[in-house]
């Protein structure tokens, strides 16, 4: 086990611009999902897919492996270094990204979309690991906010950049082309980012087992990781799942849904990420159960305004609409990020922060889309076309479990905090 505090010979300046890159990185690591969901419309056309099989390539094809082996990874960068891990999870997940643009039919595609999440496993809670190092406690989730703002920016440039590749060549150029780019960017990143001191505490590395068994004993985490999963299968599901209403309701062709959804995304999701960040860093300093809070609070007002713009009728009041819910949907990644992570101590996070993915992940990305896609292919005989608009709406209700689940946190979170030392 380590004895990990931030790093000590870091200077601010430095600190922001080993952040700048992680969001770099998770900005290809989201862009790298949301490719599919704009593409979804043609390759569904040129592989004469259902949508319940877009929805399982969508969730389970990439949930299966990304959950599971992100805690053995994690444990990996515990012990060794997380810079290094990150790098090589950027390869593989690029790597298998542009594959996908070799693919012949729905099996091809199904397993070069379990290779994006074998190595999209081994990003995301070594990154976590490296914010908890670099910065303090006070600017912790703030910090975890901007870094997290590559989910709106990545899925803004997997629509924007997704279209305008396939519309100038094809969709399998999309793949092919963004996949390459993220290779590109690894050695930069290793280049860039330094691996923060550690010091050694006696009693060794911790199993994942010990880690998880502080966890499992702690109500918030349970109530804060089904939270996360709930709003996660809404939230992944409308994700992958929009571009392709939008098409159907409004009669976009590919370049108008990917700048109507992508401005959405943009303008709503940066913006609702940071702020969640903002007020649990302001919040939390006095009261520890305001990082659960302000999640509840915000999917409260994010489901009704979601079902208002899905069934607007012009596009106009829809944008509107959807703006709101677009940035108060994933307004928890920062707060909770960061209070799963205060669970347990500092030499724990990476494997903490994992342990509350592997929840969040296999429900939320494994359910969300092949949900949705499901749903619709049973209602189509009732419905038609608007069968996937309606099971949208239907899935919209899971904000309102999270908000319930995200308040009954609120008092445990404030026993269960590891306050760390100064």
């Amino acid at each position: 086990m380590t004895d990990e505090t931030r790093a000590p010979t870091s200077s601010p300046a430095y600190a922001r611009l080993v952040l700048a890159m992680l969001l770099v990185v998770y900005t290809f690591n989201w862009l790298d999902r949301q490719i599919l969901g704009i593409l979804a419309p043609v390759i569904k056309a040129d592989l004469g897919l259902s949508n319940t099989q877009l929805g399982a390539l969508g969730g389970i094809a990439f949930a299966a492996l990304y959950s599971t082996l992100a805690i053995p990874l994690a444990l990996v960068a515990d012990r060794t270094s997380r810079s290094w891990v990150i790098t090589g999870a950027l390869v593989v997940w690029s790597g298998f990204t542009a594959l996908c643009g070799f693919a012949g039919g729905f099996w091809q595609l199904f397993l070069f979309r379990l290779g994006v999440g074998v190595g999209e496993a081994g990003g995301v809670a070594p990154s976590y690991a490296l914010i908890s190092q670099y910065f303090p406690p006070e600017r912790r989730a703030r910090a975890m906010s901007i870094y997290s703002m590559g989910i709106p920016v990545g899925l803004a440039m997997g629509v924007l950049f997704g279209a305008a590749i396939a519309k100038a060549v094809d969709w399998r150029a999309a793949f092919v082309v963004i996949g390459l780019a993220g290779v590109v960017i690894a050695p930069i990143f290793r280049l860039v980012v330094k691996e923060p001191p550690r010091v050694a505490a006696p009693g060794g590395h911790a199993p994942v087992g010990a880690v998880f068994a502080i966890l499992a004993r702690k109500p918030s985490f349970w109530l804060l990781a089904f939270a996360a999963a709930a709003s996660s299968t809404a939230g992944y599901g409308l994700a992958f799942w929009v571009p392709s209403i939008l098409i159907q309701a409004y009669g976009f062709d590919l370049t108008a849904t990917s700048w109507f959804y992508g401005s959405l995304l943009l303008a709503g999701g940066t913006t609702g990420v940071y702020l969640g960040g903002v007020l649990a860093d302001r919040l939390g300093r006095a009261d520890r159960g305001a990082y659960a809070r302000v999640s509840s609070f915000a999917w409260l007002v994010t489901a009704p305004l979601f079902v208002a713009g899905l069934m607007s009728p012009s596009p106009v009041m829809a944008w509107l609409f959807l703006l709101i819910p677009n940035a108060l949907n994933i307004l928890f990644v920062g707060p909770l990020t960061t209070a799963a992570q205060h669970l347990v101590p500092p030499s724990m996070r990476a494997t903490a922060a994992a342990c509350f993915l592997f929840i969040n992940n296999l429900i939320g990305i494994g359910a969300g889309s092949w949900l949705l896609g499901g749903i619709s292919d049973v209602m189509k005989p009732r419905f038609g076309d608007e069968a996937l608009r309606y099971s949208a709406v239907a899935l919209v209700s899971l904000y309102l479990v999270a908000a319930l689940l995200a308040l009954f946190a609120v008092r445990p979170l404030r026993k269960d905090w590891v306050e760390e030392a100064a």
